[in-house]
Order: structure tokens, then C-alpha cells, then sequence
């Protein structure tokens, strides 16, 4: 994203959508509209009542960048982001003591205990109708309804209604409880975890065969879209790691290769990739690197490219 937003939903790598468009996170199809044809007026460059020509050019990034890509968004009956919403409320559900919030409006909201729905729609209502006024001001406003959202979401313990049929009308009501959260309800009625098993791995298998194509780009967009479903996937990080190592990203590649090791520590691939950065920055260095037995003496098939470590990773000898 163009636009650094460190507060809020943001904070966690997740695109707050509706806190871009400055709408409830139940909002319906309509109500997306409705915002973002108002959003549009005020920053399209033929209306936008910015004074200098800086703060035009500022304007027309926010509707392109972030605003138009929030309705695309918001605007379909996207089932992966209505789950992503999901899970974000029960991960905030479980990390409550460790959640920090700045903005007063957040810290009211966390204190509103029964009235917690009336007094998140008015807030939020409060913080839109000036979110877009002062284009200097526009990226505060939309962390400030991240974090409203953040409260909401961890206070309702992911317990969000389902999404608006598409072509608006009023969200449909929650199922009757059977003991266990409903993320999504489908006419077949699948198991929500499974579901969102699939499509991580649906992503997974894309990922895998860009790489095969040596496509590592489109590789890493494909798992960090399965990520923002499932962060604690140690198989798609240790893949985005050896994408991300295929393009000589080896900073990156480590920081996944590592996350996947903390998540599953006999991850095969994490473990081969993060032995072979290790090998690599040991050679360049003109140090040997050491074996699991610290006798500073390489295996004997270490430097071969052929198979193994480092013909997984090293590509062609130079």
C-alpha cells in the first residue's frame, strides 16, 4: 500500500477497507455506494476543492490508490474478506491485553459495554462526515475508524453479522447459535475452518505453480493474499520465503523463512532455506560455514548445485 497506516486493522497487515470508506463493518452493498460516490465528489481532480496543486495530486492518489480499491472491494460479495473480518475479531477476541489504542474515540467505545453497537455506529458516523474534508488529515481519520473498528471487532468477539446479499438490502440475521461461531452461511452449509483451509490452499497451489514457472512475482502476491486469510500458515511462509529468495530478496526471505520455523520448528523448507542464507552469508564473507556438529568442516555435497539445499535454492553456478 502507497499510504502508510500504522494504527488500527492496519497494524495487524490487514487492508481496513471499510475504514477507508469510513462505513460500518456490516455495512450493506448500498451503503458502500452511497459513501463512495460522496468520497469520489470531494476527491476526483474536476470537483476536488483542494487549495494548491500538491494537495489535488494528493487528493486524486487517495481515490485511486485507496478509495476506488476499497469499493472494488466492498462493493461485490467478497466471502474471503468477510472471513478474513471474521477471523480478525477472534484473534483481537484472544489478544484483548496485549491490543493498544490511541485515538479517544477508540478508548470511549472500549468502555461502552451494553451500548457498544449505538455508540460505534454514532462514532464512526462522527469521525466520517470529516474524514475526507482536509486532505492532509484524511490518513489520521481513516486510522482513527481502524481502531474504532479494532475495538468493535475484539469487544463482539468476532460474532459479526453475515454480508448483505449483493445489491444491497439489510445484512441477514445471524443463525441460531449451535454451541459454535458461524463465519459464513452457504446454502450447503460448509464448515467455515474448512473453507477458508481451501482457499488458503487454493492460493498455495497457484503460488506453487508460478514458481515452477519462475514467476516468483506473481508467486508472492498469490501467498501474501493467503496469508492476510491464515497468518499462521507455516507452509506459506517458508513458500513465500524461497519466492522471495529466488528473486535475491534474502532479507525477506529470512523474516518468512524465520516466522514459518516459529510456527512449525521441522519446517523441511524453512529449515533448508535458512541453512542455505546462513551458507551464503558465511561464503561471501570468506568464513566456512559450520554443520549441525560446529566443526566448521562443510559436508561434502553443500556446493553442489545440482540437488539438494542448494540446487533448490542457488540456482545456476556462476
Amino acid at each position: 500500500m502507497p499510504f502508510e497506516i500504522g494504527r488500527g486493522l492496519f497494524k495487524y497487515d490487514f487492508t481496513d477497507h471499510h475504514a477507508i470508506l469510513g462505513i460500518p463493518v456490516d455495512a450493506d452493498t448500498k451503503s458502500v455506494r452511497k459513501r463512495y460516490l460522496k468520497i469520489a465528489r470531494n476527491l476526483h481532480p474536476d470537483s476536488c476543492k483542494a487549495e494548491s496543486a500538491a494537495e489535488k495530486k494528493q487528493a486524486n492518489e487517495l481515490l485511486s490508490k485507496l478509495v476506488n480499491p476499497a469499493y472494488e472491494q466492498l462493493s461485490k460479495d467478497n466471502r474471503d474478506y468477510a472471513i478474513s473480518l471474521k477471523l480478525m475479531g477472534k484473534r483481537l477476541a484472544g489478544e484483548k491485553n496485549k491490543v493498544s489504542i490511541a485515538s479517544d474515540a477508540a478508548k470511549q467505545l472500549a468502555r461502552a459495554g451494553a451500548g457498544l453497537e449505538s455508540a460505534y455506529k454514532s462514532s464512526l458516523q462522527n469521525l466520517a462526515s470529516k474524514q475526507y474534508a482536509s486532505v492532509k488529515e484524511a490518513l489520521g481519520k481513516i486510522a482513527e475508524i481502524s481502531e474504532l473498528n479494532l475495538v468493535y471487532l475484539m469487544l463482539k468477539d468476532g460474532k459479526i453479522i453475515n454480508p448483505p446479499p449483493v445489491g444491497g438490502g439489510k445484512p441477514r440475521a445471524e443463525a441460531p447459535s449451535t454451541g459454535e461461531d458461524t463465519l459464513i452461511q452457504t446454502e450447503a452449509g460448509p464448515d467455515p475452518q474448512k473453507l477458508l483451509e481451501k482457499r488458503v490452499a487454493a492460493y498455495i497451489r497457484r503460488a506453487e505453480g508460478y514458481i515452477v514457472k519462475n514467476n516468483f512475482a506473481k508467486a508472492i502476491l498469490e501467498l501474501r493474499d493467503a496469508l492476510k486469510l491464515d497468518q499462521k500458515n507455516s507452509g506459506c511462509h517458508s513458500l513465500l520465503g524461497e519466492a522471495y529468495l529466488k528473486q535475491k530478496q534474502t532479507a525477506m526471505a529470512k523474516v518468512h523463512f524465520n516466522k514459518a520455523l516459529q510456527l512449525n520448528p521441522k519446517d523441511e523448507k524453512a529449515l533448508k532455506g535458512k541453512k542455505y542464507i546462513e551458507y551464503m552469508a558465511a561464503k561471501s564473507g570468506g568464513a566456512k560455514p559450520t554443520t549441525s556438529s560446529g566443526s566448521g568442516k562443510s559436508s561434502g555435497n553443500q556446493g553442489k548445485s545440482g540437488g539438494g539445499l542448494f540446487g533448490r535454492f542457488g540456482g545456476k553456478k556462476k
